[in-house]
């Protein structure tokens, strides 16, 4: 548990450093002690009526263990039909559906509920969300992160580039380098939340990094705050060229 909060600090650090736009909130004012309060009753007396404000959206609950609530063999089961899209034991085919084989179990779980909930939105996922359970998801999840992931080749005329931004980021841009969060062979950081990408299809990379920069990967009015490090990956996206998502892409899809 200390490794889980560590590693979740980090990656609160790698948000609070990204710009301006994503420093710490409710640090302003704060220096000195606070003014001594005043009798309840003059405070009573003195406080204007305000309207009341509505409460702030919570994102979609986050299964916070799968690998102890779920089960392999029921995930088998219940992932038959998710084979039509995301391939024999999780690893597509088609280009536009990602490969789950080898994804971490919290990562799967979070999205699902995502979907679930409506938070996040695709005319495909959509009802097949609707028929899960919180035990089909953490099953189907733990099912999934058991596959092994078969390799897929990145575009020789564009794997360099990505190599580079992946490895290094650009800090001129304030933009972190990948590894950071997904690891060097892009197995991703299943405590702390952070996706594996490796032998991941570019297509749909390419199609997710545009949706974080066009801001759509979420829908609700705190989409940007959907997940724990949604706010990270809106951030970044935006600062990245349309060469330099098409390069990152196939770089991934290329790493074992």
């Amino acid at each position: 548990m200390a490794k889980r909060f560590l590693l979740l600090s980090s990656a609160a650090f790698l948000l609070a450093a990204l710009s301006p736009t994503l420093s710490r909130a409710g640090t302003a004012g704060t220096a000195g002690p606070p003014p001594a309060a005043a009798p309840a009753a003059a405070a009573t007396a003195a406080a204007p009526a305000t309207a009341a404000q509505p409460a702030p959206a919570v994102p979609a609950p986050v299964t916070p263990d799968p690998y102890s609530a779920g089960s392999v063999q029921a995930g088998a089961t219940r992932a038959a039909v998710c084979f039509a899209c995301h391939g024999p034991n999780g690893n597509s085919i088609a280009p536009t559906f990602p490969r789950l084989a080898g994804q971490n179990a919290v990562y799967i779980a979070e999205q699902l509920h995502l979907f679930r909930s409506g938070v996040r939105q695709n005319p495909v996922m959509d009802p097949m969300a609707q028929t899960l359970s919180d035990q089909d998801i953490d099953n189907l999840a733990v099912f999934f992160a058991a596959q092994t992931p078969t390799g897929l080749e990145a575009d020789p005329t564009l794997w360099k580039a990505g190599k580079a931004l992946y490895l290094s980021g650009d800090p001129e841009r304030r933009v972190p380098a990948c590894v950071a969060c997904h690891g060097p062979l892009g197995r991703g950081n299943p405590a702390a939340g952070f996706p594996a990408l490796r032998a991941q299809q570019s297509v749909y990379v390419v199609t997710q990094l545009q949706n974080y920069a066009n801001g759509t990967r979420y829908s609700g009015p705190k989409a940007v705050n959907a997940t724990p490090n949604s706010k990270m990956m809106f951030a970044i996206a935006k600062r990245l060229t349309p060469a330099e998502i098409q390069a990152v892409a196939s770089y991934v899809q290329g790493l074992r």
